[in-house]
Parts: C-alpha cells; structure tokens; sequence
C-alpha cells in the first residue's frame, strides 16, 4: 500500500547529499544518524509539540517571519515555553542552513516540543527542564512529475475538525486525523486527500491548502477549518493584486467537480496543479492558464523579497 510516490504533494526528488546533513539539537550540531531524543520526550509519548516548514530560495527564508510568528503563536496556544525568543528561532534555522552549506533548494523542518518527562503521561506538569528543540535542513527540490502532470485527489470519510475538537491552525506533532485522511486516498490509488469541514463544505487537504478556479475566479474555503497556510495567503493576496476575482466562503463537492482548474498551496511545492478528485478529470490536466499564472506570481515573489 505505502510505497514512497513520486506524485505526492509532499514529493521531492531523492538527493544523496541529505544523508550526511548535520541536525540542530538542544544548541548542538550532529550527524543525522545521530539526532536522537529520548523516549520520555512529550513529542514521542503524546505529540506534545508544535513544528515548521520553511523554504530556502536564493539564500533567504521565505515568509520568514510569518513562520516564526504562527510557530510562537501554535506554542502559545498549548501553553509551552520555547525557550527561545523570535531572533534566536531564526537564528537556529538559518545557521541550520549554514551549518550545512545550503543557500538554494533546501526545506527545513523546525521542531519544538514540551521536552522530557519524569514518566510518559500527558501532564505537562510533568516535564523536566526545557522544551525539545530540532531543527532539520534538507535539499528538496519539488518531484517534477507531480507538477508536470498534476495530483489525483480522493475525497476522505475524516473531516476537517473544529477548532473546539483540534485546530488545524495549530501545526501539532498530532496529525492522526491527517495520516488517516492520506491512507484512504493511498489506498483509493491518489495521492492527496481532500477533506470536508464538519459541514459537509470542501475545507483543505490533508497537508495542503485547497484552490479551485470556476470562470476566472478563483474559489477556496471559508477559512474555518482549514490550515493557517502560509502559501495560501500568499497566493489570495496575488490574485487580488492581479485583479482576479477571489471567493473565500463555502462551497461543495459538486462545485469542486465541476471546476475549470483546481490546485493545492504548500510551503514545499508552492503551487501544484490537480488533475482529477475521485475519479473525475478537471478540464485541464497540470497547470491551466489561471494556476500557471498564480504559480508565476508566486515564483517571481519567493525570487524576491517578500
């Protein structure tokens, strides 16, 4: 069922210099065969932490500050102290970056959770010392072929939660749901899941955010019960700089169905286009004229400064 996919959303192509990346933990540098934490870390007894992605294009971070705030915000929300302050986060990730001659094509997944426990429970009361701090840089660059010819979407029987059940603005170690979500469309033979919100509306994907495009317009969720994704933003504010009429609000599968164009927004991929949801094929299979035009802008923004 699992094999790895080259058409996934989350795809890259394979690089052989990752195996010897150097891994930020707790201030120190070590080999990745070496990054280890305990068994008592609240990350790997309940998921108890909160986590990161960011993008390395022409020697900056993109969206960098965005990044940090929503990292600081998720770890407000569960009550834990990082440890750090704003200025030392970036500092860590991009010395990660250094640490391993990275200036282009690298992703790096920063990791924080509430640190060790004197006994595996979910109590934070019971921790001992500071939080878990790790920060992994790799070459990744998006799998060609997942652009080229678009993902296959499988709607999934797991919904999108309220945020009074798990908030998916809050980017947890839990992804649970998510995983459950990605193994029913594996199995279906897709590559991404699309998920509805409690309501029965399209809301976002397992581990993307969700576009369509209906008669030049172009159409995501309300925003509800979706991920804080950072992209996401990005690609609303491009296309209302563009003049492209923008539609944030409700709507169904039948009107995902019948769209023009559909695409997904991540930090890694940027804009990958989609070619079919449950079996239906989308008019255009990979980019149509509104997804490559919102994939250029967003390319030549990601170029620049932000």
């Amino acid at each position: 069922m699992h094999g790895h996919s080259d058409t996934s959303a989350q795809s890259y192509a394979p690089d052989p210099r990752n195996e010897a990346v150097l891994v930020y933990l707790n201030g120190e540098f070590v080999p990745r065969d070496q990054a280890r934490v305990s068994v008592f870390d609240s990350g790997y007894v309940c998921g108890d932490g909160v986590w990161e992605g960011v993008r390395l294009v022409n020697g900056r971070v993109v969206s960098f500050d965005a990044h940090v705030e929503r990292l600081f915000a998720g770890a407000g929300t569960i009550a834990m102290d990082i440890g750090l302050s704003r200025a030392q986060v970036k500092d860590v990730i991009v010395r990660t970056f250094a640490a391993n001659g990275m200036t282009d094509g690298a992703h790096a997944r920063l990791m924080v959770t509430r640190g060790v426990k004197r006994t595996p429970n979910q109590d934070p009361r019971f921790i001992i010392g500071g939080a878990t701090v790790v920060c992994v840089a790799e070459f990744k660059a998006v799998s060609p072929e997942a652009r080229r010819r678009g993902l296959k979407l499988f709607t999934s029987a797991f919904r999108c939660s309220a945020p009074d059940v798990f908030d998916l603005r809050l980017n947890s170690h839990s992804r649970l749901n998510l995983i459950q979500a990605l193994i029913q469309a594996i199995d279906a033979g897709a590559d991404e899941a699309l998920m509805l919100d409690p309501h029965g509306f399209v809301s976002s994907c397992n581990s993307t955010n969700f576009f369509v495009v209906r008669d030049g317009a172009l159409w995501t969720s309300s925003g509800r019960h979706c991920f804080n994704g950072i992209t996401r933003a990005t690609i609303l504010r491009h296309a209302r700089d563009a003049g492209l009429a923008v539609r944030e609000g409700d709507f169904t599968l039948a009107e995902a169905y019948a769209a023009d164009e559909a695409f997904v927004t991540g930090t890694l991929g940027g804009v990958t286009p989609v070619a079919s949801i449950d079996g239906r094929a989308l008019p255009t299979q990979g980019f149509g004229p509104v997804t490559a035009r919102l994939s250029a802008l967003y390319q030549d923004g990601i170029s620049r400064a932000d």
